[in-house]
């Protein structure tokens, strides 16, 4: 089984990412686990974050990487939080205030509709010079309170109208067929049968 690197200390995300990951023969190594230090994302867009977080991954290691980067866009706030979703109520990051920021800039604002995204980028080498990218987005919109236990970031808050419940009120397998996440997986999936790792 080759081991792939994801650019992250998240073991949530890990294991959403595993799950998808695994019928390729591809073992799932958190870069954490690795003392890799998080790289920097002073970037303005999803893809060139993802794709500096893969380099960074790779080099470390000497192994192929896996970076995404991931955000909400909210249509009322011109895209906010975006990019900046995770330090959104600045640092350290905190889910809680994040979730806390937004509600009170949403506040008195009918448009509640929402998006994540997801762009996800996997490199063969630091240097590689036509990393996969993939993308995907999940809409939806932004309750008035937090509901549900499971996930993290702002699935307490992200309503899927079609299901009548939260991000969080869906169990991880549901969630996975569903999420902007799940969405950009299945297509790195698709690029990496064409393209595989060697």
């Amino acid at each position: 089984m080759s081991k792939l690197v994801l650019a992250s200390g998240n073991a949530k995300k890990a294991r959403e990412l595993d799950a998808l990951l695994a019928p390729l023969g591809l073992e799932l190594v958190l870069q954490s686990a690795l003392q890799v230090p998080e790289a920097d994302e002073p970037h303005a867009t999803f893809v060139e974050n993802a794709i500096a977080k893969a380099r960074h991954a790779s080099r470390h290691t000497g192994l192929p990487a896996v970076a995404d980067d991931s955000g909400l866009c909210v249509i009322a706030l011109d895209g906010e939080p975006g990019v900046r979703s995770a330090r959104f109520a600045g640092e350290p990051r905190s889910d809680l205030r994040n979730n806390e920021l937004l509600l009170s800039r949403l506040a008195g604002k009918d448009d509640r509709r929402a998006y994540f995204y997801t762009a996800v980028v996997l490199v063969r080498h630091p240097d590689d010079p036509r990393p996969l990218i993939a993308d995907g987005e999940w809409h939806g919109e932004i309750l008035h309170a937090p509901r549900g236990e499971n996930g993290f970031g702002y699935d307490p808050l992200f309503y899927v109208p079609e299901l009548e419940q939260s991000a969080a009120e869906l169990d991880a397998g549901l969630k996975n067929t569903l999420s902007h996440r799940g969405a950009a997986m299945r297509h790195m999936l698709d690029r990496l049968r064409v393209h595989p790792i060697e």
